[in-house]
């Protein structure tokens, strides 16, 4: 592999979509197929011979980064703090892929549940050590099943009364008949860059962050 070339690591989903207007303020254009949800490839060239993107999920992309497979990459705060990565530098939020960590449980249950007096939950979640970092604070203890999706169904199916997922819309909650009862955090996407690679290759790493920096400053105009 060539060593000089800058390798970035995006999320497959919405979050990539959300990157376009982003990316082209930068003028970084991936080929075509990158914003192709049916494209096999994983590996995308980039306008600049030296940039190219690989897509992966947005659990794998900090791993990427933190072993230095890609020099950076974006993902989820909630990914971030989930897992707390040390070697992962995170210079820039991009304002994009805005959503919330909740707690949702079945509509009916809502109606007489008061979380404040919460001592002891049962949730399904792919977040257990953000979960039981949060309750811990409040002196809640958070029983954590481990799940990877189809969140929605441990309360249906008796897993679980409760689940702590991302919501945007609501939209999949309601059609589950479950409701938002409290948000842990706030969640956007973050530009994050490997720390050897960062002191290793500072100067063109350096210029990427600056090039994200403006892109999103202009965004916001």
């Amino acid at each position: 592999m060539d060593q000089d070339i800058l390798t970035i690591a995006i999320p497959k989903g919405r979050i990539y979509k959300e990157l376009q207007p982003i990316l082209e303020r930068c003028d970084i254009v991936p080929e075509p197929a990158f914003f192709q949800e049916s494209a096999r490839q994983l590996v995308f060239n980039t306008n600049h011979p030296k940039v190219r993107f690989i897509r992966v999920r947005s659990f794998d992309v900090a791993t990427f980064v933190t072993f230095g497979a890609a020099e950076l990459g974006v993902v989820g705060a909630d990914v971030l703090e989930e897992f707390h990565y040390e070697n992962i530098y995170a210079p820039l939020d991009l304002g994009i892929g805005l959503c919330r960590l909740s707690v949702a449980e079945p509509k009916d249950m809502a109606t007489h549940d008061d979380p404040s007096r919460w001592t002891h939950i049962r949730v399904a979640t792919k977040y257990p050590n953000l979960t039981k970092a949060y309750f811990a604070q409040r002196g809640v203890q958070a029983e954590c099943v481990k799940l990877n999706g189809a969140m929605e169904l441990a309360p249906l199916l008796g897993l679980s009364e409760r689940i702590v997922d991302l919501v945007s819309t609501g939209t999949t909650l309601a059609a589950n008949n479950l409701v938002e009862v409290e948000i842990l955090m706030r969640v956007s996407s973050r530009l994050i860059v490997n720390r050897l690679a960062y002191k290793t290759r500072h100067h063109e790493i350096a210029a990427m962050i600056e090039r994200f920096k403006e892109a999103v400053r202009e965004g916001g105009l």
